[in-house]
């Protein structure tokens, strides 16, 4: 492990919009934020070929793109973005006290406040068709990639409160809809059950599973299987969407931060302070129920604020 200790007044781990923004407003409130980007540089909006629902693009991007420029803005005031990973934290308990991060498992980071934007990971069911398919069919997130399948067929796969409402979502702008579930009852809320029951253009398929995205490039079908009888049939449709979860990334904060039961890091009121003073969470990290870059953005800035005000406060 590395000897030398470097002190830095703001340091954010994970990029994406949460930390991106957080960057840009952090740079310009002269906290001389230092960035470690994470190992997916730009978050999961990377994994997304088209945005069309982020402001100030009236002919869309992608999601790449969008990062480069949200990254190119925060260097222009001074963010210095480094490429690297956080493998371990030990945050102090006091007002004012230090926080030391180690990078990589060997850099040693002492920093004044710490902005969180680690982001979450969407659970995927692992077939190698449906790797390769993504961005080309295959999605997590039916708000932000629904748009594209409008008037199509599409297949849900999920049976939680997530996937009746990206199902009831996509429902209002699909073709139809068919959803895949696993069990032979829903996990959703029965409000949310009896939503997508009431729902003319849905069609659930029960004690299914999703066996083959069928397609070269683009998603043109999918094979399932029926996990009782073991029969197989194809359904042809253009899009195909898991809605089987999330996984916050938070394993390094275990023991910590406060979180909840899913591993969510908590906040306070409408802020973006933890438990602990000086850091701070933004972005999907600690927001679980809408998880858009707009969104995401917006409580990157609320967390470079919550920041700058937390050191104001300490001199």
């Amino acid at each position: 492990m590395s000897n030398t200790i470097e002190r830095i007044k703001c340091l954010i781990i994970g990029s994406g919009p949460a930390g991106y923004t957080a960057a840009i407003y952090a740079s310009r409130a002269d906290l001389n934020p230092v960035m470690y980007t994470g190992m997916q540089m730009g978050g999961q909006l990377t994994t997304t070929t088209e945005v069309d629902n982020f402001p100030g693009y009236p002919n869309g991007t992608d999601g790449t793109a969008m990062m480069e420029d949200l990254k190119k803005q925060a260097e222009r005031f001074g963010t210095e973005v480094r490429f690297g990973l956080a493998t371990a934290v030990d945050f102090s308990n006091e007002v004012g006290g230090i926080h030391k991060v180690t990078i990589d498992g060997s850099k040693q980071i002492e920093a004044e406040t710490v902005i969180i934007t680690t982001g979450a990971t969407a659970k995927y069911l692992g077939l190698e068709s449906e790797e390769k398919l993504k961005g080309g069919g295959v999605s997590a997130c039916a708000t932000c990639d629904g748009f594209f399948y409008r008037k199509q067929d599409v297949v849900v796969v999920g049976a939680g409160d997530t996937a009746a409402e990206e199902a009831t979502y996509l429902a209002n702008i699909c073709n139809k809809v068919t959803m895949l579930v696993r069990k032979d009852y829903f996990r959703a809320s029965k409000a949310m059950e009896h939503r997508v029951n009431k729902t003319e253009n849905i069609e659930v398929l029960f004690n299914t599973e999703l066996d083959e995205v069928l397609g070269d490039n683009v998603v043109e079908g999918v094979r399932v299987v029926n996990n009782k009888t073991g029969d197989k049939h194809e359904i042809p449709v253009t899009g195909v969407f898991i809605a089987i979860g999330h996984k916050p990334n938070t394993e390094i904060f275990k023991g910590q931060l406060d979180m909840d039961e899913t591993g969510y890091l908590i906040t306070k009121g409408k802020s973006t302070k933890t438990n602990k003073p000086g850091v701070f969470a933004a972005g999907d990290v600690q927001d679980h129920e809408y998880r858009q870059a707009v969104t995401a953005a917006g409580t990157g800035c609320m967390a470079a604020l919550d920041a700058e005000r937390y050191l104001g406060s300490l001199d």
